[in-house]
């Protein structure tokens, strides 16, 4: 089971592997559309990125319905080469796609309005107005559950082609899909910029190589395990 390896080690981005199994018990060939919803509920703060060698337009869509941050297949060498940036990049609230599955997933959401629907604008709008709320605060208001949320987030990222929350907002607000911020002028501040680390809370990042394996078990500027009673499932830990 997962949740005691989330519950010792407290993860921002857990990558999980489409056909591992959850138990000898659980015959259905991809259990982790079940877990995805119930681990975002109980780990508010958890990303889920789904790697899969299937390149099916059902499966993405399934997938990224149940609340995960994207969907990466296996052949995907440039991801694979690019992975600490990635997973970076989803812990901080954007999306990643395989070229090949955004694609396929595209082509789902084209057959829907291009407009964004009025729970997508909603839940834009909401991020507009409480900047620092997180995504279960939102799923509180909203009335729904966070793995909802997620999905209605990354729909609107796509529709909007962009991948990341303040990019949907300021997309959305340009559209006149949202209401718009109040204008504030603001002085220029003429003081000589300093040089130094980027600081994320209380974590600092030098990020001076983006290259990684996909397996590999530590590297810069985060922690990865493996969870060896679930296969290929790993937990990265900024």
């Amino acid at each position: 089971m997962l949740e005691p390896t989330l519950a010792e080690h407290p993860t921002d981005v857990l990558l999980l592997d489409l056909s591992v199994p959850t138990s000898v018990k659980n015959q259905n060939p991809y259990p982790v559309l079940y877990a995805i919803p119930k681990l975002l509920q109980a780990y508010a703060g958890l990303n889920i990125l789904v790697i899969s060698m299937f390149a099916e337009r059902g499966l993405i869509r399934a997938v990224m319905e149940a609340g995960a941050s994207g969907y990466i297949l296996k052949d995907d060498q440039a991801t694979a080469r690019d992975l600490g940036s990635v997973v970076v990049s989803v812990a901080g609230g954007s999306i990643h796609f395989s070229k090949q599955a955004h694609q396929l997933y595209i082509k789902h959401l084209s057959k829907e309005s291009n407009l964004l629907t009025t729970r997508q604008q909603e839940v834009l709008s909401l991020c507009a107005a409480y900047p620092n709320h997180t995504t279960a605060h939102l799923a509180n208001i909203m009335n729904v559950s966070n793995s909802t949320v997620r999905n209605l987030l990354s729909s609107a990222y796509l529709k909007l082609e962009v991948n990341n929350r303040a990019a949907a907002i300021a997309a959305a607000q340009q559209q006149g899909l949202i209401t718009p911020p109040p204008a504030i002028h603001l002085k220029q501040d003429t003081r000589p910029r300093q040089s130094g680390l980027l600081r994320r809370g209380n974590l600092f990042f030098n990020i001076q190589s983006s290259n990684a394996e996909i397996f590999k078990d530590n590297f810069p500027p985060y922690h990865a395990f493996r969870n060896s009673k679930n296969g290929d499932v790993f937990c990265f830990t900024l």
